[in-house]
């Protein structure tokens, strides 16, 4: 288990009330995860991982509960990525966090296209 930061909790409830922590981590199994279905993403793009937690552009609707659809455009590198953050609530187990599920970087054309088809629940201002 790694830590990566913390989250700013007001702006994640938009996702649910009920998020008890705002410590972030990421597990080995899903680095590993990471490396295999997105190639070099991790290796090339990690660093900026806690900034995309801290600062969201926006934060969608996923499909699964407790989850946020986090989307931020980088102006370093002008490149754009995708996070699937599982917020922990009240019901989860203790020693819970919340935890990145993936990270990958996403083209223009599907950045945008998220944006058009996925309900915008939070976005920066």
């Amino acid at each position: 288990m790694h830590s990566i930061g913390k989250i700013d909790i007001e702006k994640y409830k938009c996702v649910t009330e009920d998020i008890t922590t705002d410590e972030v981590i990421i597990t080995d199994t899903q680095i590993a995860h990471i490396k295999d279905h997105h190639p070099n993403d991790y290796e090339r793009y990690f660093s900026y991982i806690e900034e995309i937690v801290k600062n969201p552009d926006y934060i969608l609707e996923a499909n699964k509960p407790n989850t946020a659809f986090v989307l931020k455009h980088i102006e370093d590198n002008g490149k754009n990525y995708q996070i699937i953050l599982r917020l922990k609530t009240s019901s989860d187990p203790k020693e819970y966090k919340n935890s990145v599920i993936t990270f990958l970087k996403v083209e223009d054309k599907r950045f945008n296209r998220y944006l058009r088809t996925k309900k915008i629940l939070y976005k920066r201002e």
